[in-house]
This record gives structure tokens, sequence and C-alpha cells, in this order.
């Protein structure tokens, strides 16, 4: 057992890495793999099983708590941010650095693609067995479980709303949960937190385009499935580019509530230390 314990601390130091940028992002990929593991694998069972095996509901109960499991494995380390608009959100209202944007973005999107890499290694053979596998349009289409896809009844205007709307109630609930000015959520329940909006998310705008919310966790399996030979998943009906100006939405829990709650309790902080030091003087007049 000594033996054993040493060898392991000898491990453990020589894989330590101590770039703390470094370690936050590696974080970051492997909690967006969970994310993007229980998610995927959700939509596999109830694609490849016919609707046997699972429902919609049971889909979004699979992302919602995938993103709560992911946030509890990297959040002490990295804050699981898990998605690029969430990241870029708070680098846009400077409660994070930008070094941390691309950085994030990347590994983020490396913990997606090597998410989907699982669901496809573990429902290989059913895959096969599926009539029109590796199908992106038609009948028995599989490109879905791994990336989202709009339906075919949803226009290109609808669809920019749709993202539009699904990111701006995400980050505007992400935002609040964070702020500690505004009924912050009690310590350790904020992963659970988060996966409840979006299963939220998921149950009420999920329709039109599975509400494809994250860059990250579309952009990486959609990658992982045109080179596992699903054609061009990129140039299809469903390849979505995410508007840019969807990630300023940031601003509008900001103007609407965020700068109020924080101009009070800034408020409260400088009357508060406005009588401290009318105390003191008054404390020091007194002083024969």
């Amino acid at each position: 057992m000594g033996r054993q314990k040493a060898f392991l601390d000898k491990l453990s130091r020589f894989f330590q890495i101590r770039n703390k940028l470094l370690r936050q992002s590696l974080a970051e990929c492997l909690g967006t793999l969970v994310l993007v593991m229980f998610g995927c694998g959700a939509l596999a069972q109830h694609v490849l099983s016919s609707g046997s095996h699972a429902i919609f509901l049971t889909v979004n109960f699979a992302f919602g708590f995938g993103a709560t499991l992911g946030i509890l494995v990297c959040g002490q380390v990295s804050g699981g941010h898990l998605n690029p608009a969430v990241t870029f959100s708070l680098c846009l209202l400077g409660r994070e650095r930008w070094r941390k944007f691309p950085m994030y973005f990347l590994f983020q999107t490396i913990g997606a693609f090597f998410g989907a890499a699982v669901i496809f290694g573990m429902y290989y053979d059913a895959l096969w067995d599926f009539e029109g596998a590796f199908n992106v349009t038609g009948s028995g289409v599989t490109a879905g479980i791994f990336a989202t896809y709009p339906g075919t009844h949803l226009t290109t205007l609808n669809g920019f709303f749709d993202q539009l709307i699904g990111t701006a109630a995400l980050i505007v609930c992400i935002l609040a949960i964070v702020d500690p000015y505004n009924n912050p959520i009690p310590q350790g329940l904020e992963a659970f937190t988060v996966g409840f909006v979006v299963l939220v998310i998921g149950l009420s705008m999920g329709f039109n385009s599975g509400y494809a919310v994250n860059p990250a966790r579309d952009f990486g399996p959609r990658l992982f499935t045109a080179i596992a030979g699903w054609g061009d998943v990129f140039l299809c009906k469903g390849f979505t580019v995410v508007p840019p100006t969807k990630l300023l939405l940031s601003f509008i829990y900001q103007l609407m509530v965020g700068i109020h709650v924080e101009g009070e309790a800034r408020e409260k902080k400088e009357r508060a230390e406005g009588e401290n030091v009318r105390l003191a003087n008054a404390n020091k007049k007194d002083v024969p």
C-alpha cells in the first residue's frame, strides 16, 4: 500500500499542470464531454430504438442532468461554462478575462467532439443495423443524434429567431443564477439550477431545431460526423451559423436587472461607509 501511494504521488506530480488557464480549459473539455455524452446518448437510444427506449421528454432530461453533471465535474476548476456563448457573455460583462474565450471555445469543442465519438463507439453496431444509418436527410436520419438540425417546416428567418430566443433565455437565466446581488443561489446548487434551465428550454423550445443554443455542443459533434462518414453535414440545410448578435443578448439582463441591483448594493455600501466615517469622527471629538 505504501509503495502504491508513493507511485501514485510521483505520477500525479509528473502529470500536474501548473498553467492555470490550461487546467481550466482541460476541465471545460471534460465537462462538455460529459454533457454531450449523456445528451447524445439519450438521442441515440431514442432514434435507434425507434422510440421504444426513450421519448422526447427523456432526451431533455438527459441534456438537463448532463449539464448538471458536467458542471459538477469541472465547476470548481473552470466555472463550468460548457458553452462558448456563456463564456463570451461573461467576458463581455467583465466577469471573465478575454484570454479565456478562445481557449475555452477550443477545448469545449474538443470535449463535444470526443463526447460524440464515445456515443458513436457505444452504438456502432446499432447504427449499422439501423436503416439509413448514415443519412443526413431523408428517411432514417441519424445525423440528428449528434448535431442539431432544423425541422422541415422551419424557414431560415424563423430558425434565426429560434436560436436568438433560446440563447437569450439561457444567457439571461445563467446571469441571474451567478449574480451575487440578485438572490444568489446557495453554494453547491448552481449546477442543479443551470441543469434545470437547460431542461426547461428543451421542454419549451426544442421542437423547431432541438434548441441549438450551444455552438461547441453542435460544432464538435458535427465535425465528428463529417469525419465518421455522414457526408456534407456543413452544407446541408441543417448547418446553422451562430448569429453573433445573439451573443450580445447578455446585455438584456444587465440593462433590465443587473445594473440596478448592483447599483443598490453599491449605494448601501457607500452609505454604510459614510456612517462609519461620521461615527469615527464623532468618537475622535469625544476623546479629551
